[in-house]
């Protein structure tokens, strides 16, 4: 087993996960210093491509950015979403997570569940790719946003998909939008560990898209906090960039590449 992902398994009931989205190498950087799980999340259909939903992201793009991601990424577990359409069966799958893993050098790929595919997740993880489930609101399934487990069955029903995709070999699993009661019983239940989206301090771990908590996406749901403003400074850098260049005063001469 990837010693990463041990790592991971072994914060069960123990420390809490840290985990992030990254892009690009240069936020990925950042990102290894601190988090535990850096994920390049289909996310940047919306946060990067300016699409409705994560529908429109093809293979390509996810393997560009993620290997991109790689590059800033030293101690970090990488893990990669696999886009919708791109594991529709089996063969499919393991097709396309073979290209995501050789292209990227990224340690496991995330799936989500449609309550059905976890024969695609077995497959996966017994030809040796590591896999991160993902139940709850599932973008890639779901048109329409709703709060998930918001009753004493769907609870049950979350429990009983959770404990499939455990069964089927998953490393860990994000639990998105889930009510607090219902996180707090999936991850009671399961022996690996739940990252959260949305879902209360219940869960082993957390998760945001890195946009969202820095103020730069424009999307903030009440599960996200924002920690910064970046908006406010980039506007304020280019700003000043404006002004400087109309007044003349950019670039000065120390700026020159040779001499005056």
């Amino acid at each position: 087993m990837n010693k990463r992902i041990k790592k991971i398994i072994n914060k069960k009931n123990r420390s809490k996960i840290v985990s992030l989205t990254a892009y690009s190498k240069n936020i990925a950087r950042i990102l290894d210093k601190y988090c535990d799980i850096v994920l390049v999340g289909d996310s940047l259909a919306n946060v990067l491509y300016g699409f409705k939903n994560t529908h429109r992201i093809t293979l390509e793009n996810m393997i560009l950015h993620a290997a991109s991601v790689k590059r800033g990424i030293k101690k970090s577990l990488l893990v990669v979403d696999m886009p919708k359409n791109s594991y529709n069966s089996s063969s499919n799958a393991l097709k396309n997570a073979k290209l995501i893993m050789s292209q990227t050098r990224c340690d496991a790929v995330k799936i989500e569940s449609n309550k059905k595919n976890y024969y695609i997740i077995k497959k996966l993880v017994d030809s040796k790719i590591p896999v991160m489930g993902h139940i709850g609101f599932t973008p890639q399934f779901t048109n329409k946003f709703k709060i998930q487990g918001d009753t004493s069955a769907k609870t049950k029903q979350l429990i009983k998909e959770a404990i499939s995709i455990e069964k089927a070999g998953a490393f860990s699993i994000v639990l998105e939008c889930i009510t607090p009661q219902s996180s707090k019983a999936i991850t009671k239940k399961l022996k690996i560990p739940t990252i959260g989206i949305g879902s209360s301090k219940y869960c082993d771990g957390q998760i945001l898209v890195t946009d969202d908590m820095i103020g730069l996406s424009g999307f903030y749901p009440k599960f996200v906090k924002k920690y910064l403003n970046m908006t406010r400074l980039i506007e304020k850098a280019v700003k000043k960039y404006t002004t400087d260049v109309k007044l003349k005063k950019f670039p000065e001469t120390k700026y020159f590449l040779n001499g005056r």
